[in-house]
């Protein structure tokens, strides 16, 4: 661990302010990225983003380095506590299911071939289709492509085996392809 980190840690053991600032200007702004891919607004995301280093904070006690990495150990925190928010507030939100099995006759060369392109109109509906997506199943695309997390990492902050977490990966890029030739429809 970079002796940065390491006496950021030790300060926020301590309570230290300077070590609290220096955490939340270190991991703010993928902590809020995280927070806001998975809840409905951003007032519900800036909420989140505070009871995520508030819990950070009083439980830097339980950090252990040889289970992961700080930055992943904070990740689990803010996932924990957005899935927590969701649950609480039982949002209702209309999600796609594929009943027909569709999604799973897709190829992989298919789900390449949508998801594989970086065009802003390819981006745009990506963003579009991850709304139609259960909480869990978008976390699960955000985690790995957008904040490049590895399926074991990943595995760590939803409290998974990695075998699930690659499965799950697996299922949701079929759907998420599918929802995007819906919408290109």
């Amino acid at each position: 661990m970079a002796d940065i980190e390491t006496n950021m840690i030790k300060g926020l053991k301590e309570g230290n302010p300077k070590a609290q600032q220096m955490m939340v200007e270190r991991y703010g702004r993928h902590v809020f990225n995280q927070v806001v891919r998975l809840l409905p607004s951003v007032e519900d995301a800036e909420e989140v983003y505070q009871d995520v280093f508030l819990k950070v904070f009083l439980n830097i006690n339980r950090y252990e380095e040889e289970k992961s990495f700080f930055k992943t150990w904070v990740s689990r925190i803010a996932y924990n506590e957005s899935i927590t928010w969701l649950r609480h507030k039982r949002q209702q939100m209309i999600y796609f299911e594929d009943e027909d099995g569709e999604a799973e006759r897709l190829s992989e060369a298919e789900v390449e071939a949508t998801l594989g392109h970086s065009d802003p109109e390819t981006v745009q509906l990506i963003r579009a289709a991850l709304k139609h997506l259960p909480p869990e199943e978008r976390s699960l695309i955000t985690m790995f492509y957008y904040e490049e997390m590895s399926v074991k990492d990943i595995a760590y902050v939803t409290d998974s085996p990695p075998n699930t977490i690659g499965s799950k990966l697996f299922r949701t890029r079929k759907k998420l392809c599918k929802i995007i030739q819906m919408l290109q429809s």
